[in-house]
């Protein structure tokens, strides 16, 4: 029992929530991101070089034969791969870069100064302070 008490109480702390919110949205967002990569940015840059789908570039060691397949070095998803990440590395940075610029924009805010006294605590402070005296 003891172990299953210790359990709930992991899973429902914010240790074990939070852990799980942070996955969903890293997972998400790790969608969005991919999508951007490959849906956005990659045409262009293939518009650039001609068209030239990196994912489809390899080297035929061995061309395919009776019922065996062909031995290709497929480099051209290696570096589609290299240049998501590269890409998704860019991107996320950029992100933590405007979160912290907008957090230390927060902490040099100065706050607020404190609100005026009202009538009522100046009168007692007053007292207080002619009773000090006595």
């Amino acid at each position: 029992m003891g172990i299953i008490k210790e359990f709930k109480e992991f899973a429902v702390k914010g240790n074990g929530v939070d852990l799980a919110v942070g996955i969903i949205i890293g997972a998400a967002f790790g969608k969005i991101v991919s999508s951007l990569v490959a849906d956005v940015v990659m045409p262009p840059i293939g518009l650039l070089l001609s068209g030239v789908d990196f994912s489809d570039l390899a080297i035929t060691l061995k061309a395919a034969s009776e019922g065996a397949p062909a031995v290709v070095i497929s480099y051209g998803k290696f570096l589609q791969t290299a240049v998501d990440f590269l890409l998704v590395a860019g991107a996320v940075f950029l992100l933590v870069k405007g979160i912290n610029a907008l957090r230390r924009q927060a902490e040099a805010t100065p706050p607020p100064p404190p609100p005026a006294p009202s009538n009522e605590e100046v009168l007692l402070t007053e007292i207080r302070d002619l009773l000090r005296q006595r």
